[in-house]
């Protein structure tokens, strides 16, 4: 039964939100985050990425870029750049891209089912990606950047969100990037409690994405606790923010790959390991190729793209062996490029669906010399995986579009 539960959110006020709202932390690198803050001063970058307000010889994880975050949290709020709603609310959060929408519900997620895992994850975290959000939720004391969570998806819920959406919306912008952001407050108390009925009827929810986001909240959660051994488990600090989706609306993109050398063939020798390893591979010259279905994948080579479709010896039903992302990494990265740990590997670089295949191509005449396209991991295989325990190789989802940071915060006291 899990606990989705309404909040006080700190929000902006209405005129500047389409200028605060930022994409996630981890979308840019440093001198990315400072252009971006260079072009939008205004941009909730500058709490979540604050080491872009020092010089570069400081340090991206130096202390004082996380006491430079809370400092410009608190200016905001102190300035009127953000307001704190006066009663617990949802949220409905959608988003519209190239036509295609998805509405979210913007609520407070509960530690304890993560911990028992009636919030299921399908990858695993790398400890030092979480030390850094771990300092910047625990000394903002703020949850500044949501954990995008699906559920399967209910009626009586879609009819909610359907009927709150009739009335007037808090935020109605378009982002630089194009996608029509529109945010909704549901406040009514017999509306949300009955919302908070309906999904602890449900058996679980499922990170979409924003697992280091959310494995870092727990911690600080978990830490809370520990300093406060008489805790009753109704302090904000045993929840985090998150935005919740229903299945059937969402939409995911290829996590391409890229790999930087053959591992010592030439690229006859490849195309030949390539095809004896189980590969129709077809030539299709200078047309990118896009796969069409599963089992099938792009590679783009020096001299062209070429389509590679894997034998039916190389499928399988097993929850992950079965994704395409599987079926590359063990039948053609780890055996024939000597990639054996596509985490650690500095030789493999991973590249979002949104960026293209042209992306690709640029990368390969650049600082790669192999590019593989992906068909994209499915929703229900997102879930098959999840539901049975089992974890999925990295960088297997490209989920767009992005939700913004800066829209809703949560304080954790």
């Amino acid at each position: 039964m899990p606990k989705v539960t309404p909040f006080q959110s700190i929000r902006p006020v209405p005129e500047l939100a389409s200028r605060i709202a930022a994409l996630p932390y981890d979308v840019y690198n440093r001198a990315e985050a400072l252009s971006e803050i260079q072009k939008e001063p205004l941009s909730f970058l500058r709490i979540d990425r604050a080491e872009t307000q020092f010089s570069d010889d400081v340090d991206t994880y130096d202390a004082r870029v996380y006491v430079k975050a809370k400092e410009l949290l608190d200016a905001m709020i102190a300035d009127g750049s953000f307001i704190i709603e006066e009663v617990p609310c949802y949220y409905l959060y959608e988003l519209t891209m190239d036509g295609r929408s998805q509405t979210g519900i913007v609520a407070c997620s509960d530690l304890d089912d993560y911990q028992n895992q009636q919030i299921k994850k399908h990858e695993n975290t790398r400890e030092d990606k979480e030390l850094d959000r771990i300092r910047h939720v625990d000394i903002t004391d703020a949850h500044t950047g949501p954990i995008f969570l699906v559920y399967r998806s209910i009626q009586e819920i879609n009819e909610i969100v359907s009927q709150s959406k009739a009335q007037p919306t808090l935020y109605d912008f378009t982002s630089s990037d194009g996608i029509i952001h529109r945010v909704w407050c549901i406040s009514d108390p017999a509306i949300t409690a009955r919302l908070k009925e309906l999904f602890a009827q449900i058996p679980c929810t499922y990170i979409a994405d924003g697992h280091h986001r959310c494995a870092s909240a727990v911690k600080v959660g978990l830490k809370r606790r520990q300093d406060n051994p008489d805790y009753t488990g109704d302090e904000e600090f045993n929840r985090f923010l998150s935005v919740l989706f229903p299945d059937d609306q969402l939409y995911i993109m290829p996590y391409n790959r890229v790999v930087k050398d053959l591992s010592g063939q030439s690229k006859d020798e490849f195309l030949s390991a390539v095809k004896a390893a189980g590969f129709l591979v077809e030539y299709k010259g200078r047309n990118p190729v896009s796969p069409a279905k599963k089992g099938c994948f792009g590679m783009y080579l020096s001299d062209g793209w070429y389509l590679l479709t894997a034998h039916n010896t190389l499928l399988s039903s097993d929850p992950v062996k079965g994704l395409d992302v599987s079926i590359l990494q063990d039948n053609l990265l780890g055996p024939l490029l000597n990639i054996t740990d596509p985490r650690t590997d500095k030789r493999i670089d991973f590249v979002g669906g949104i960026r293209g295949l042209k992306e690709l191509e640029r990368r390969v005449a650049s600082d790669m010399t192999v590019a593989f396209s992906m068909y994209a991991t499915s929703i229900s295989e997102l879930l098959s995986v999840a539901d049975a325990g089992l974890l999925m190789p990295p960088k297997s989802t490209w989920f767009e579009p992005k939700l913004r940071s800066g829209l809703f915060i949560h304080r954790l006291s």
